[in-house]
């Protein structure tokens, strides 16, 4: 355990069953919310940073899918005050002490501010109008649960929000975690070899699953400690991948993603393809098959991947995972703080 955190490993051996509580929690929590008429209106703007930026992709993606206009936002890329707007501003900050989040929300009207945080009370929590709390669920410091809980969590408020309801694959999502994991582990982990010399790891998605390659780069520099950068599929093919070479590309879809993976294997590349849609087998392109699902929860078993192919990178690397190098005194409030 570092600092009250516990160890990747202990986090994720619990992951599935703790995954399937909070959903049922989350369940009752924004079903309840959508019933008090607070999950209504102009769409969500979610504001937050790192980790919990990436969660909200593809909740996003589902809301847009529904006609609802909503957004995701950097926390610290907007100057304040926030500007007036009739949209809700959710806070998601896992800690509820991400101090960018806290100052955004702080300058928001007060009917608008809500939150979607992991520990309660926070200063964050304290702030928020409207509250969706994750349930303190103990995390590792290169978040794990933290993370998929609060994909659920967003993915949940998605569904349900101005009338909607809870899809019903979340309901077992926690037993397809389980099963997925415990079938994918061997094949995942003997893919780290490909990362033993790599120099930087691109990761990338299609839509929704941009979040993905975003977490997953982001676990990737915390863990491994390989340059790693996460994009959207066309963001890539607009120049970016010109830069291919010496390190591994990890993607994520089933349609223009199979064509990029290709095109980079053909050339000498190493590709991971994770997909619903597995291609044609080729010498350099390494498939890993994930189940067809909706957005939020394929985005919660695409990072399930990401967590099992780091653990085992940093292992061929030698690097500890619960060690970091970098300890930022400014990005997050005391824990007393008062909320404003």
């Amino acid at each position: 355990m570092t600092d009250g955190y516990l160890a990747y490993a202990a986090a994720r051996a619990t992951q599935a069953e703790e995954l399937e509580a909070a959903i049922a929690r989350l369940t009752g929590s924004v079903t309840s919310l959508a019933a008090r008429g607070q999950l209504t209106g102009p769409g969500p703007v979610f504001v937050g940073i790192g980790a919990s930026l990436a969660a909200a992709c593809a909740p996003v993606w589902a809301l847009r899918s529904r006609g609802v206009h909503s957004w995701r936002l950097g926390a610290g890329d907007h100057p304040l005050p926030f500007p007036a707007s009739r949209h809700p501003v959710f806070g998601v900050s896992q800690s509820g002490r991400s101090a960018e989040t806290l100052a955004v929300l702080e300058s928001v009207a007060p009917a608008l501010r809500h939150a979607v945080v992991n520990m309660t009370p926070s200063p964050i929590a304290d702030l928020a109008t409207g509250l969706v709390g994750i349930g303190g669920v103990p995390d590792s410091y290169a978040s794990t649960i933290g993370y998929t809980a609060t994909v659920a969590a967003l993915g949940l408020l998605a569904d349900v929000w101005d009338g909607g309801a809870p899809d019903e694959g979340w309901a077992g999502l926690g037993t397809l975690f389980a099963a997925t994991e415990k079938e994918l582990t061997g094949p995942v982990r003997a893919l780290a070899p490909l990362f033993a010399t790599a120099t930087s790891a691109d990761f990338v998605g299609a839509g929704p699953a941009v979040g993905s390659a975003e977490a997953g780069a982001l676990l990737f520099r915390e863990v491994a400690r390989i340059p790693s950068t996460g994009m959207s599929t066309r963001q890539y093919l607009h120049g970016a991948m010109e830069s291919a070479g010496g390190g591994v590309h990890v993607i994520f879809g089933d349609a223009r993603e199979h064509a990029a993976a290709r095109t980079l294997a053909d050339v000498g590349h190493p590709v991971v393809l994770v997909t619903a849609e597995p291609p044609a087998e080729r010498p350099l392109l390494h498939v890993v098959r994930v189940p067809r699902l909706p957005a939020a929860q394929r985005a919660v078993i695409e990072i399930l991947v990401v967590q099992i192919l780091v653990e085992a990178v940093a292992e061929v690397r030698g690097v500890d995972i619960e060690e970091f190098v970098f300890h930022n005194a400014d990005i997050k409030v005391a824990e007393g703080r008062p909320a404003v």
